[in-house]
């Protein structure tokens, strides 16, 4: 994790003997079985809590980060923690996941770069996984999530929440698991990625696998200045457009140049500046090998894959469901979001939230996300009607849970 005052890092990792900050660790022993065939010997995942485990075990929420965050979801940028928490203004006292009234749990996703095992970690000959690191789908990290709960002894979450990446693993919960989850807010997710979707993600992919610093995915013991951050940053640029909306690119910057600078004399515009400062940032806080795992994790997410289809799938929810999209979001718009509430049993209309930050806004706008947890969570920890679970399938629809669910209530 550790920077360089000139050049960027091979790696923004998280690498052992940096500060622990405020992880804590569980291990999966292995061999941990892969979707796609292949298998992991042991995994590691770092995980951050806030609150205490209800003597019942009912008042635990499992939080879930979107492709570039992590475990910190909260607290202060310092020793192991280059950024402060990314949704800040939802953990703490008085505010809708007050630590005095639930136990938070945020994991750092199966093939991130912030002490869960990823590419950037070590394999048990000690050095990188690197090229050799396996293919990982959404399932394989909710899996991966299900053992922790285990660990941590939660059998049942109260609820579940994500958005993006967050919210793609956030739905495969609760259809593997739907004995395991009471509630579940899905934000600016789809059912499965769509072919737009993975056609923004493909030049982000060859941009970081073109750098010469990628070497196929063995770069993490290079020097400062030799990894693939150049490539990296040509990701970030790409998905970053991707992830505001035109209209507030256009007012905030419009076609104003850099300060002094010229762009017909090799100066750049404002918003090439703002795109530059996103790049940059994210070489020093993240792995190239992990964006590429875990962005071909988001485009296998397919939630009726191998049931028989999405609106199979989706009908096996048990959870008091809740699903809010974002107005100006052109990545994952509202239509799917929209095709979501209509097939989750019980989950009524799409929470909107209105913003001109586009995709970004299930970050930013916190005050409208807290509202819509606030319209979650009393539901759940009350046992109102509103909470129960959805009437079960027909017979010859009955779904099994995914075997890898572990223990249920």
């Amino acid at each position: 994790m550790t920077g360089h005052p000139g050049q960027p890092p091979a790696t923004g990792a998280w690498r052992e003997g940096d500060p622990r900050g405020r992880r804590q660790w569980v291990t999966v022993p292995g061999p941990f079985q892969l979707e796609a065939g292949g298998c992991l010997p042991v995994v590691r995942l770092a995980y951050e809590t806030w609150g205490t485990l209800a003597d019942d075990r009912s008042n635990a929420v499992l939080v879930l980060h979107a492709l570039t965050g992590d475990s910190h979801v909260a607290g202060p940028a310092g020793p192991g923690h280059p950024v402060p928490g990314w949704w800040q203004e939802l953990i703490g006292p008085g505010r809708a996941l007050d630590p005095a009234t639930w136990f938070v749990v945020a994991p750092n996703a199966l093939g991130g770069c912030q002490g869960s095992t990823g590419p950037a970690s070590l394999a048990p000959d000690g050095r990188p996984w690197g090229s050799r690191f396996p293919f990982l789908t959404i399932r394989d990290q909710v899996a991966a999530e299900v053992a922790l709960a285990d660990a941590l002894g939660v059998p049942r979450w109260a609820a579940v929440v994500g958005g993006s990446m967050g919210g793609m693993r956030a739905l495969e919960w609760a259809v593997s698991c739907p004995g395991r989850v009471a509630g579940l807010l899905l934000l600016a997710c789809p059912a499965a990625a769509s072919a737009e979707q993975i056609a923004w993600s493909a030049p982000q992919l060859q941009a970081i696998r073109s750098d010469p610093g990628w070497r196929g995915g063995d770069y993490h013991d290079a020097p400062p200045g030799h990894g693939p951050h150049r490539g990296l940053g040509v990701a970030r640029r790409i998905a970053h457009v991707t992830y505001r909306s035109e209209p507030e690119l256009a007012a905030r910057f419009g076609r104003r140049p850099q300060g002094s600078e010229h762009p017909w004399k090799g100066g750049r515009y404002a918003v090439e500046s703002y795109l530059d400062h996103h790049a940059g940032k994210l070489a020093r806080r993240f792995d190239a090998g992990s964006y590429v795992a875990l962005t071909e994790a988001m485009n296998s997410h397919d939630i009726g894959r191998g049931r028989g289809g999405a609106n199979a799938a989706l009908r096996r929810l048990r959870a008091r469901t809740v699903v809010a999209g974002i107005d100006s979001d052109r990545l994952y718009p509202l239509s799917q979001q929209d095709y979501l509430a209509a097939a989750i049993p019980g989950a009524g209309s799409v929470r909107i939230i209105t913003s001109p930050y586009g995709h970004d806004a299930f970050l930013i706008e916190a005050a409208q996300v807290a509202a819509i947890l606030g319209e979650l969570l009393p539901a759940v920890s009350s046992g109102s009607s509103d909470a129960s679970p959805a009437p079960a399938p027909a017979a010859d629809q009955q779904l099994s849970a995914d075997p890898r669910c572990g223990a249920t209530t």
